[in-house]
């Protein structure tokens, strides 16, 4: 990816290989923890992970359709597992959360309704 001799790419750089406009990656910056440029001499400096993350997130968004939270959310499984997630599988784990966040609810509510009752 990178040329032998550079570890670190400006945000002009990754602006070209990526398609991201420099404003753009600013702002991913300030809405993605995960993307963390080094700064050499007040300049941005961006590792491959770096680069690397920007195209999944650009893919998330673009590509797949993902609201900025939902990639957030996406990441922050991503983190967890230390792996590449499905979104397929991603979707189906957030919907088994939600079921399972629903059914403590109905639980607990008919737990407070019994207790009223009596």
């Amino acid at each position: 990816m990178l040329e032998p001799d550079k570890k670190y790419l400006s945000i002009r750089e990754v602006s070209d290989r990526t398609g991201v406009p420099s404003y753009t990656l600013r702002y991913w910056e300030k809405e993605f923890v995960q993307i963390k440029p080094e700064r050499h001499s007040g300049m941005r400096k961006y590792s491959p992970q770096d680069v690397d993350l920007i195209k999944k997130i650009k893919e998330l968004l673009y590509t797949r359709r993902l609201t900025i939270e939902g990639v957030k959310k996406y990441l922050k499984v991503d983190r967890r597992k230390k792996k590449n997630v499905d979104l397929f599988d991603f979707a189906q784990n957030e919907t088994e959360l939600d079921s399972r966040t629903v059914l403590d609810i109905k639980k607990e509510l008919e737990e407070v309704l019994e207790i009223l009752e009596n």
